[in-house]
Formats: C-alpha cells, sequence, structure tokens
C-alpha cells in the first residue's frame, strides 16, 4: 500500500505544530492574528488527514491485511478518537486571534496538552505503523 500522501501530510502538520510554538514563544497575544490563522490551516489538513485515514486507509487494513496489521490498525482508530475530539474542540476555541489574545495563557495550556498528543500520536504512526503497512 502506497502511503507517501500520508507521509506527506505529516510533514505539513509537523510543520504547523511548529510554527505554532514559534509563534507562541515570540509571543501569543502579540502574534494572536498568526496563531489563529495557523490553527485553520492545521485544521485543514488534519481534517483532511483524519477523512483519507477513515475513508481508505483504515478500510483497506480490514480487508487486504494480516490479522495483525488489521488488530493495528483498528487500535490505532479507535485510539485517533479522542485526539481528534481533542484537536477539534482545540481548533474551535482558538481559531480567532481576539479569543487567542484574549486568554493567552488557555491558549499556552490547550496548545500544550493537544498539541502534544497530536505530535506524540504522528511520531508512533511514523516509527511503528506505518513501517508496518509498508512492510505487509
Amino acid at each position: 500500500m502506497d502511503i507517501d500522501s500520508f507521509k506527506a501530510q505529516h510533514e505539513k502538520i509537523l510543520e504547523g505544530i511548529a510554527a505554532l510554538r514559534n509563534y507562541a514563544k515570540a509571543g501569543i497575544a502579540e502574534n494572536a492574528e498568526l496563531i489563529a490563522g495557523q490553527v485553520v490551516a492545521l485544521s485543514s489538513i488534519i481534517k483532511v488527514h483524519l477523512a483519507i485515514e477513515d475513508r481508505v486507509l483504515y478500510p483497506s487494513l480490514q480487508k487486504n491485511a494480516h490479522a495483525e496489521l488489521a488488530a493495528m490498525g483498528r487500535a490505532y482508530q479507535d485510539e485517533m478518537k479522542d485526539i481528534a475530539q481533542a484537536y477539534t474542540a482545540f481548533s474551535r476555541r482558538w481559531n480567532t486571534p481576539t479569543q487567542v489574545a484574549r486568554e493567552a495563557e488557555g491558549f499556552r495550556h490547550d496548545a500544550n496538552t493537544v498539541l502534544k498528543m497530536v505530535y506524540q500520536r504522528m511520531q508512533r504512526e511514523n516509527a511503528e505503523f506505518y513501517p508496518a503497512i509498508e512492510a505487509a
């Protein structure tokens, strides 16, 4: 199975997270407009990525994969539900400059929590899940 597009999306998501980190380090209130814009842009990539995983990747693994890989796919899909919900709530809360500037420390806390979950998940996919798919 060709998963290059998934890997490319991961790179874009990681770049978006890095940009948010840099904006926050430079000053959340001062960069509220850039932060809110980056949250919106990142959300677009994440939504597409998740939709393609749910419609293409996971069903394909269930139909064509070895039992071990199918089970891994189910576990990753189930785990992603909570992460996706957390990210959706994050993106809805922090998608306007006014909200970001008004609650800079709230943004920092949420970003540290939610983006860390997204980052760690993608690192696991890159290190474990995608290599297993490619090896099958």
